[in-house]
């Protein structure tokens, strides 16, 4: 199994998912573009970042897996799923649909990283503190420092490629497949998990969902938000596992 994080995210975020599911697949969650430990690129839009998976899937020499993606991993597992089939055994998508978004809640994240002044900076904490005026949820800001790393010279930094993600936002909010009679399809099995507090993939969904993804099986986590292989994660794992 390959999983894909989400945005702002990294292999980290699956450590504890991923060891309850190596018990049934061999799972492995590279980082992509201007995450992690991964290198940094001035662009970043979803064909790229599927090109970025297959290439690093060919050099691993893995021909076919489960590919599961969570958020911004969701948008672009879904594509590799459409555009290379042959690669892809059974598709996982976590709390993300085929379809635009506008991410208010994101846009003013980023104006909150982008401005904070990291050389006064001398702790996570620290960070997290100052970004309270600007982001209200302290479970983001949590999340947000994960990407605070220390420089050689003792300095806070971000590991993250922040310039080239605030400018690439507009194109990840954007639907990663297309549309139409002639658009993006897989016929294999795919498995929707939606957080039931979470208003990421709505009702309305479902035709678009199944339009793309005609055999998708579509479930719920009522008491999850928008990181159910977090928020409720032995459920998750239930669902992701073959019957």
């Amino acid at each position: 199994m390959v999983v894909l994080h989400g945005m702002l995210g990294s292999s980290r975020n699956w450590l504890s998912a991923g060891r309850d599911l190596a018990d049934t697949f061999h799972v492995l969650a590279p980082d992509l573009r201007n995450h992690g430990g991964s290198p940094h690129a001035e662009s970043m839009d979803y064909p790229e970042m599927m090109a970025d998976v297959v290439a690093w899937m060919d050099a691993q020499g893995i021909a076919k897996v489960a590919l599961l993606g969570h958020s911004m991993g969701g948008k672009i597992a879904m594509l590799l799923a459409c555009r290379h089939p042959e690669r892809v055994a059974r598709l996982i998508v976590a709390d993300i649909a085929p379809k635009d978004y506008f991410w208010v809640a994101h846009r003013v994240n980023f104006v909150a990283m982008n401005e904070l002044d990291l050389a006064g900076v001398h702790s996570r904490d620290e960070a997290e503190m100052r970004l309270e005026t600007r982001v209200t949820s302290g479970a983001m800001r949590k999340f947000m420092v994960t990407n605070l790393e220390r420089a050689e010279d003792g300095q806070w930094r971000w590991s993250i490629n922040l310039p080239a993600i605030t400018a690439a936002l507009g194109t990840l909010e954007k639907n990663s497949l297309t549309m139409g009679d002639q658009g993006d399809r897989f016929k294999g099995p795919a498995l929707f998990v939606a957080g039931g507090k979470s208003d990421y993939i709505g009702a309305e969904d479902e035709a678009t969902i199944r339009r793309h993804f005609p055999a998708a099986r579509l479930e719920t986590i009522g008491e999850s938000g928008h990181n159910p292989h977090m928020e409720a994660r032995e459920k998750f794992v239930a669902l992701v596992r073959p019957a």
